[in-house]
């Protein structure tokens, strides 16, 4: 996969808008309330948790929104309760996108989902559609700040999977299973510029576009992130 511009593009991001990482937030404390509830709130006993939790941190999450989100979730009496779902779809040009929601009202979700395809130039598929073109893996993107010949052999001395060198970055991809283990290594050694550290999905085979298409790809993906019961989006563009 091409991931330079991905993962500068998320860089990027990073600088926006107190309201914008207020949505970012917002989405992340979700998953920390789904990941901890009915659990006693440890992520050391929770590894589902301690992945959302590495993600909050990849974002710049503060500690107290961390902890919060995760005391909502385990306090007696709280009966918020999230449906996990998966849409399908193409955008322009047949970009395979991939849209993970958590929602408690599933007609609201797929309305407002099946609409901004619909207004952006795609549509939606079935179940299975283009789900088979995603890997999932952990993905962990640093700046290019560190002795390339020591990143390789601690990263893939820990089990990951392949080490990408960009022209100022290191990708570094992991099974879900080997993530953590990577990442620590890495922190024990002293990485810190962590441009985004998590387990998500990967698309196997990427597409090109000319730029006016690409546009169009993109703001579909925009309008996608922008619902609220959108959680992720992923797709096959070539950035």
């Amino acid at each position: 996969m091409s991931g330079h511009s991905k993962w500068a593009t998320i860089h990027r991001k990073k600088g926006l808008l107190d309201a914008e990482r207020g949505k970012i937030f917002q989405k992340i404390a979700k998953e920390l309330y789904v990941a901890a509830k009915g659990t006693n709130g440890d992520p050391a006993t929770n590894p589902n948790l301690r992945l959302v939790v590495e993600k909050a941190k990849s974002n710049n999450m503060p500690k107290d929104n961390i902890q919060k989100a995760i005391d909502k979730a385990v306090k007696s009496g709280s009966d918020e309760s999230y449906e996990s779902i998966r849409y399908e779809g193409y955008g322009p040009s047949g970009v395979a996108f991939m849209v993970d929601c958590l929602s408690d009202n599933r007609n609201r979700t797929a309305m407002l989902v099946r609409s901004t395809f619909t207004k952006r130039g795609g549509n939606l598929g079935t179940d299975g559609s283009v789900s088979y073109m995603f890997d999932k893996k952990g993905v962990i993107v640093i700046e290019k700040n560190y002795d390339e010949d020591e990143i390789m052999m601690t990263a893939l001395d820990n089990g990951a999977l392949d080490v990408v060198v960009n022209d100022d970055s290191f990708e570094i991809y992991t099974t879900p299973d080997t993530f953590i283990d990577v990442k620590s290594a890495l922190e024990e050694m002293g990485v810190s510029d962590f441009i985004t550290s998590e387990v998500t999905y990967v698309a196997s085979n990427t597409v090109s576009l000319d730029e006016e298409t690409t546009e169009k790809v993109l703001n579909l993906a925009d309008a996608l992130e922008e619902i609220d019961d959108v959680q992720n989006v992923y797709h096959n563009l070539d950035v």
